[in-house]
């Protein structure tokens, strides 16, 4: 029986593609280990957003081709593929595939034809969605993309040159998906999309898309990721008031509190309009919160324009954001601007904003504190002897209970909260 290995690296869209693939080989009669060296095919689902994210993928793939089975497929798919293409040959020879993030349902031409190397980082829109078996079963969190690429071409960005420009999912695929995962035991679905308020086809938009998934009785909590600032249309805010499945949590990044630097960013709003969003969205729903991305160190930034990005993060207060050093992508406009800030300066603003955006996570998580929250199973904790719960604001919080004898779904009361994470008892 042979078997597979899969590695993936980033966003919830490579884990989207990752679960695919696995269910395609499934398909073909092979079977999953965590261990590569006892694998026949080898994959590492790759990110490249960061330079650091494409590094890892190199290193991982210098110590797998060491240590591997002599005759085992060794490829890499998804954004990294599509970033370097054919060079990943000359990179590590020992390579059979190169398969870009919107081709890896080519995969079984390699399975079909060892001894040919296959590099294909075409951009071919949403054929992979088609030829793509069902996966049987679905956890209990459903990642249900509904577009890809992006158009707003922000210059920091890699992804329209990796997944190309935004194309959004027919209305009754991403419904027929969404209704097949409910029946094979999601009851969460989470909305996947590099602009996912974006989505536009004919005449739906993503507001029908949480209607319909709203309707179909298993499915108990709906989200959706990740959201750009002037997409966030009233018809979409005005599902926060009117959905109670659509969970009050939101992440939709800034990245910058300078209008200097999202000026050079190309991200098309000012502070004024992110802020009427952001009210809106509390007038909407008094209980929803925000978390954000950012980038500290863009070319240019001074320290008055990182001492504006920490006024955003404390006016808002994220809950629960995402922080990166800026870092050169090929293909972007960014990577050749003036000004590159220098990398201990990026470290230094870096530390300083996670420390404030701890604090203010660390103060909502108290607030929680005597709460009761409905949160859904994630599993067991790395002990084995507690179980991780998932609240409505992503929080992870642990149960002192044994995963296999816990609900799936349940009211927990809140007794105990760090800047990581809560702790909670079944409420009575």
């Amino acid at each position: 029986m042979q078997k597979f290995f899969i590695h993936t690296f980033g966003c919830q869209m490579n884990v989207y593609d990752g679960q695919r693939i696995a269910a395609m080989l499934h398909a073909r009669g092979f079977v999953e280990t965590n261990d590569f060296r006892d694998a026949d095919i080898i994959i590492l689902n790759t990110c490249s957003v960061r330079e650091k994210a494409t590094d890892k993928v190199f290193s991982a793939l210098g110590r797998i081709r060491l240590e591997k089975k002599p005759d085992a497929l060794l490829g890499i798919v998804g954004c990294v593929a599509r970033e370097v293409g054919g060079t990943a040959f000359k990179r590590v020879p020992e390579l059979n595939f190169v398969l870009g993030p919107q081709s890896y349902h080519k995969l079984p031409e390699i399975l079909e034809n060892p001894d040919v190397r296959l590099l294909n980082i075409d951009l071919g829109g949403l054929e992979k969605f088609d030829e793509m078996p069902q996966m049987d079963a679905s956890p209990a969190v459903a990642y249900i993309p509904i577009q890809e690429g992006c158009n707003h071409v922000c210059t920091y960005c890699i992804v329209p040159y990796t997944r190309g420009r935004e194309i959004s999912r027919p209305y009754m695929d991403v419904v027929r998906d969404t209704e097949h995962a409910a029946r094979t035991g999601a009851v969460e679905i989470c909305f996947l999309g590099q602009n996912v308020n974006g989505y536009r086809y004919e005449n739906y938009k993503l507001a029908d898309l949480i209607r319909a998934a709203a309707a179909i009785p298993n499915v108990r909590r709906i989200r959706f990721t990740s959201s750009y600032p002037t997409e966030m249309t009233d018809d979409l805010i005005e599902m926060f008031a009117t959905e109670q499945k659509l969970l009050p949590f939101l992440n939709m990044p800034i990245q910058s509190g300078s209008p200097d630097v999202l000026h050079r960013m190309n991200r098309p709003y000012s502070l004024d309009s992110y802020m009427e969003i952001v009210n809106k969205l509390r007038a909407a729903r008094g209980d929803i919160q925000i978390s954000s991305d950012f980038i500290v160190g863009f070319p240019g930034e001074t320290d008055d324009d990182f001492a504006r990005t920490i006024d955003i993060a404390r006016c808002v207060k994220y809950i629960n954001s995402f922080t990166f050093k800026y870092s050169p992508r090929p293909h972007t406009a960014a990577a050749i601007m003036p000004n590159q800030v220098p990398e201990n300066v990026k470290k230094q603003r870096l530390y300083k904003l996670d420390a404030e955006l701890s604090e203010i996570q660390r103060e909502f998580n108290l607030s929680c504190v005597g709460k009761t929250l409905e949160c859904l199973c994630e599993g067991a904790d790395k002990t084995g002897r507690h179980t991780v719960y998932r609240t409505p604001y992503m929080q992870q919080c642990i149960v002192n209970t044994v995963a296999g004898s816990a609900p799936q779904m349940a009211m927990i009361k809140i007794t105990d909260a760090n800047k990581a994470s809560l702790r909670g008892e079944f409420a009575e």
